[in-house]
């Protein structure tokens, strides 16, 4: 019960512009639901997952570092993947980086955009149902000849704001979310640009070139191709 009328009862005085601010309502719920989900499916503790890559790498266990990586949801482990299956070819492995990061980006922001639409344009349905509310209210005085009672009025006036209240109730949390969201997926690209910068230091290269220390990069290629070698000869 709110101002002693249930929400069946404000929703049919709120007018045509309730029904569009429902629309809003069930899809903004529906997209929080879909990325929460989505989002809790791509947790990584990064400091984690990076410290048992190295590990591995360090042993010269390259296959067992790509499938390791292929084992999360999120995309940082597999732009480290796209990084380590494209090792021997540079201008390969900044395209296949930029090819998997894109997509990467691209999923994770989807459904974003609605979200943040619907945070704008509720407010401004609300003031739509309210201004036509008012001038419904003051046209009813007109007829009246103007001889209207004070709760008359009164009562249309805030008949008017409901959907105002329902545009601000709707805009809030959906601008909550969108902003969180939105920290979520800068957290994630950010983190792809330190994986990849953490393999180059690794493998000793800066920008697709080399440095003129190789030796972590010959070492850890003259591993893969021992354990390309054993797995054929088993």
């Amino acid at each position: 019960m709110f101002w002693d009328a249930s929400l069946i009862d404000l929703f049919k005085k709120g007018g045509f512009v309730m029904w569009p601010l429902l629309a809003c309502s069930l899809a903004g719920l529906a997209i929080v639901l879909e990325r929460a989900f989505y989002f809790f499916r791509l947790r990584l503790r990064y400091d984690r997952f990076l410290g048992e890559l190295k590990s591995r790498l360090s042993r010269g266990s390259a296959n067992a570092a790509v499938e390791y990586c292929r084992t999360y949801a999120n995309p940082v482990p597999h732009v480290a993947a796209e990084y380590m299956l494209h090792l021997e070819n540079d201008s390969e492995r900044e395209e296949a980086l930029k090819c998997t990061g894109s997509y990467a980006i691209e999923k994770v922001e989807a459904h974003l955009r609605p979200l943040a639409t619907i945070a704008h344009i509720a407010p401004l349905l609300g003031l739509l149902g309210t201004v036509t509310g008012l001038v419904s209210a003051f046209h009813r005085i007109e007829s009246l000849g103007g001889q209207v009672q004070p709760e008359v009025l009164a009562g249309g006036i805030w008949e008017a704001l409901i959907t105002t209240v329902a545009g601000l109730l709707i805009a809030i949390p959906c601008m909550a979310f969108y902003r969180t969201f939105e920290g979520i997926v800068d957290r994630v690209a950010r983190r792809m640009h330190l994986v990849v910068s953490e393999l180059n230091r690794f493998f000793g290269k800066r920008s697709g070139e080399r440095l003129p220390s190789e030796e972590p990069a010959k070492t850890w290629r003259k591993t893969q191709a021992a354990e390309k070698e054993g797995a054929v000869t088993i």
